[in-house]
């Protein structure tokens, strides 16, 4: 258990937090949630020590072992993976490196005899002798290949490194567990097998993530940074979500009687719980469903993004013919020989075991990149747009305002029209004339969305548009291409914004390519009983 007391943090005059006092309880997976700067981030280092509070304290009672996964890529340079994982055991390595330093000795003394003997005893007691090997399970749990297990932290790419930091936050059952963005870098595979073993961890987990899907699979209570205060709520992030907006209507409408207000609300609860109380990760924890309430839930102050699309009619009935194609990067082959017809209102996912080959799939056929062989063709009158996972060249070394940016790709060039779509985007007021070279990674994607809104396509390929955003804007993003009424071409990581639009998955890959005709959820059902995992 780990819990709060009048936590307060100010920074100069801004306050992040106000006499916080929670309590985390173990068997319960906290989702933290808030706003783009509320300080979610920053709470977690609060709870680890790494950040000291203006006011009150943190409180972990006995000696209870707290994890952590560490967001610094670069601290384990030097150090293999395995050994970087055993680290995560602070005193199991301790125990370690003092039995090595004993042995080590020439001159080995009675008293290091008795010194080593007790350190053998805490190391047994510790499952010291199956440490190594549980490291070794837990990397390969995360999809981590044998071959990179002996290697430097130094010569890893970002995704193995990030499996082997989470590795280390996992192992050894810690009491408390916080993760902060544990599904970066991860494929779907690496993802299933973390909300498995999150779903059956019998501790406390406090965790951070703008995945929606993994926040719903894992998550048996809500903690929501808002209004400089924490709260607490049971159920997952759907749960508090459409809670949160039924009450913000609610509130909107204030001719609406008390007693029909509560009746709304019980139903609401009522449908959630029969439709959450179905899912085996939800009855794999507590049931905490069973005890869902809204009494407390405060509509949010968040905003939400007003994202449109709205395209001319397409009058072409061939959209996108691809036949034979190829990519390599270097010695790698991305994919080979990929053939597919794509048919007007067509919602298509391309997936993949690297993510190079998603991305370098979708270039080619937005004119951005050459393929090694094969060809592609649009139909004559098609109109499509493109959303680059690397985006960065739009603006960089661009000494221009947002207004004067998103100017340039708009035909009607006057301020207020440009204004409006910005707007949309939540850039108002002086907000409207930030430079768009020192823009964040969340507002260049909220930037590029003006940008695609502006073009109206008849087809949009998608590379990671929801890479950056917070959830709101990520729910937004959702819930507009739910009406668009054109094609889509995408690859992301967002499992429950693929679930939510895909209607055809295409996995893409140096062997074969494979075309299904189905929706998301059924394609993740079939991979994770080939895992040997519980969907």
């Amino acid at each position: 258990m780990i819990s709060t007391a009048n936590l307060s943090l100010q920074f100069s005059s801004r306050v992040l937090f106000e006499n916080v006092s929670v309590k985390f309880t173990p068997g319960n997976c906290y989702g933290l949630i808030g706003a783009n700067g509320a300080g979610k981030s920053t709470f977690l280092k609060i709870l680890s020590g790494e950040i000291e509070p203006t006011e009150g304290e943190v409180i972990i009672p006995g000696r209870q072992r707290m994890s952590v996964l560490k967001q610094d890529h670069f601290e384990y340079d030097d150090v293999d993976a395995i050994t970087t994982v055993l680290m995560g055991h602070k005193r199991l390595f301790q125990i370690m490196k003092e039995k090595e330093a004993i042995y080590a000795k020439e001159d080995f003394t009675e008293e290091d005899g008795i010194k080593s003997a007790e350190l053998e005893a805490e190391f047994a007691d510790l499952n010291g002798w199956e440490a190594e090997s549980q490291a070794g399970e837990l990397l390969g749990g995360l999809g981590m290949a044998v071959k990179f297990q002996s290697q430097k932290m130094r010569d890893l790419d970002d995704g193995n490194k990030v499996r082997v930091l989470l590795a280390q936050a996992l192992f050894a059952d810690p009491d408390i567990l916080l993760l902060d963005e544990p599904t970066n870098h991860l494929d779907v595979d690496n993802i299933l097998w973390l909300e498995n073993f999150l779903a059956n961890f019998k501790n406390t987990v406090i965790v951070v993530s703008h995945d929606r899907h993994f926040l719903n699979h894992v998550c048996t209570h809500i903690a929501d940074i808002d209004y400089q205060k924490l709260t607490l709520y049971s159920g997952n992030y759907d749960f508090w979500q459409q809670s949160s907006e039924l009450l913000l209507q609610q509130q909107r409408d204030s001719n609406k009687k008390a007693e029909d207000k509560a009746k709304e609300l019980k139903n609401f609860i009522a449908r959630f719980s029969a439709n959450a109380s179905k899912s085996k990760q939800a009855t794999a924890r507590k049931k905490m469903l069973a005890n869902l309430s809204v009494d407390s839930i405060k509509p949010s102050t968040r905003k939400y993004p007003h994202i449109v699309f709205a395209p001319e009619k397409l009058q072409s009935k061939e959209l996108l013919t691809i036949k034979n194609l190829s990519k390599s990067e270097g010695d790698k082959v991305l994919f080979k020989n990929l053939s597919l017809s794509v048919a007007k209102g067509d919602r298509i996912v391309f997936t993949s075991d690297d993510s190079q080959a998603t991305t370098a799939l979708l270039a080619i056929i937005s004119g951005k990149l050459d393929p090694d062989s094969g060809s592609y063709s649009w139909g004559s009158s098609v109109k499509h747009s493109y959303f680059p996972k690397d985006h960065n060249h739009y603006f960089a070394d661009v000494d221009l305002n947002l207004i004067d940016w998103l100017r340039q790709f708009s035909e009607d060039q006057k301020e207020e029209f440009v204004r409006s779509f910005l707007g949309r985007m939540l850039f108002t007021g002086e907000e409207s004339k930030k430079q768009a070279k020192v823009l964040s990674g969340g507002e260049k994607v909220r930037c590029m969305l003006s940008k695609l809104m502006l073009e109206e396509p008849q087809a949009m390929v998608l590379d990671g548009p929801t890479n950056h955003l917070d959830l709101e804007s990520i729910t937004s993003l959702n819930r507009s291409l739910l009406k668009y009424p054109g094609t889509l071409l995408f690859a992301s990581h967002d499992v429950e914004f693929i679930q939510s639009l895909a209607t055809r998955v295409v996995e893409i890959g140096p062997d074969e390519n494979i075309d299904r005709p189905i929706g998301y959820e059924q394609y993740l059902a079939e991979r994770a009983e080939r895992l040997g995992l519980e969907y």
